[in-house]
């Protein structure tokens, strides 16, 4: 068990934007209207090599659907306070979670216009 932001994959024709607002309904059934840009990160796996981009935006949660299934590989959405976070590391997925977590609480905010399709 990982614990892990919502992430995922961009599908065909899908703006950035339409994915983390897609992404994040499949993997813990709530609605996300983004509102800033966090960062951008690039992570290279020690092991199997393979590169990761994540952008890792801000913004609002509404409208949970309780009877929403989840992506079959999500076990289970949580809410972690910092504390709860920081104490678990050791289960993060990568060092990404980390990062967008420090860059958060260091108030980085972009607009999304930075974003272009």
């Amino acid at each position: 068990m990982k614990l892990n932001q919502p992430a995922g994959h961009l599908e065909s024709g899908e703006s950035l934007i339409e994915a983390v607002i897609r992404e994040t309904r499949e993997e813990t059934a709530y609605q996300f209207e983004p509102a800033y840009l966090v960062g951008i990160y690039r992570w290279q796996h020690p092991v199997n090599k393979d590169t990761y981009m994540r952008f890792c935006f801000n913004g609002n949660v509404t409208n949970h659907d309780p009877n929403q299934a989840l992506d079959d590989d999500i076990h289970q959405a949580v809410w972690l306070t910092q504390e709860q976070i920081m104490r678990r590391q050791a289960d993060f997925r990568s060092p990404l979670v980390r990062d967008c977590l420090n860059d958060y609480l260091s108030g980085y905010r972009f607009p999304l216009t930075l974003l272009h399709n």
